[in-house]
């Protein structure tokens, strides 16, 4: 069964196709069907809402299943900040090193043990029907005092988890304890247990 991804970001991408092709899903992009989906202003208050007008919109459009998600750091020590904003956490979309460099300065001087933080990703799928999946996954860790390591994206230089930061983790490894991982896995059972949804 097709499905249609609201995002431009291939890594996303990547893992919702790693998780969920064994279930029959193929997921395809904008991109695949040729379409361009227009941006969405996320004016959730939280992130299953913004992942809800995501893949509300990729599945009015197309007449798919549309399957979005809104994800980012939540920061203790800063209230949760920076959270749903933290893809433009720097006032620009998308610029990781901007957004890396302005958490490591909000921090500076902050010490490891008041350092903890954890990553949010809601997925929401929406169908022809009216009907909707929802699911959340969480990962706990901490926040480094310099990036380490090239792989993943977003805050994943900064992140630690079980000693080592998500810049340093395989796609596989990270794909176990992540929270995107943590996410698809529940959309991928709720799925598999509701033979509706296929």
């Amino acid at each position: 069964m097709d499905f249609i991804l609201a995002t431009n970001n291939m890594k996303k991408l990547e893992e919702m196709r790693r998780i969920l092709s064994p279930l029959g899903v193929n997921v395809l992009t904008a991109k695949d069907l040729g379409i361009t989906l227009p941006e969405v202003e996320e004016t959730g208050s939280t992130f299953e809402e913004n992942a809800f007008l995501k893949a509300e919109n990729a599945c009015s459009i197309t007449g798919l299943p549309g399957i979005a998600d809104d994800s980012g750091l939540c920061v203790d020590y800063l209230g949760g900040a920076p959270g749903i904003f933290s893809a433009r956490f720097s006032g620009e979309h998308g610029n990781d090193e901007k957004n890396n460099d302005l958490l490591l300065e909000k921090l500076s001087g902050i010490p490891a043990e008041k350092r903890t933080a954890h990553y949010v990703c809601a997925v929401c799928c929406v169908f022809p029907n009216g009907k909707k999946i929802t699911v959340r996954g969480e990962c706990h860790g901490t926040i480094g005092f310099e990036r380490d390591g090239n792989a993943g994206f977003g805050y994943d230089p900064l992140f630690i988890v079980n000693g080592k930061s998500f810049g340093r983790y395989t796609a596989q490894e990270k794909d176990k304890i992540s929270h995107r991982g943590k996410a698809l896995r529940l959309l991928r059972d709720e799925l598999k247990s509701n033979a509706k949804w296929l």
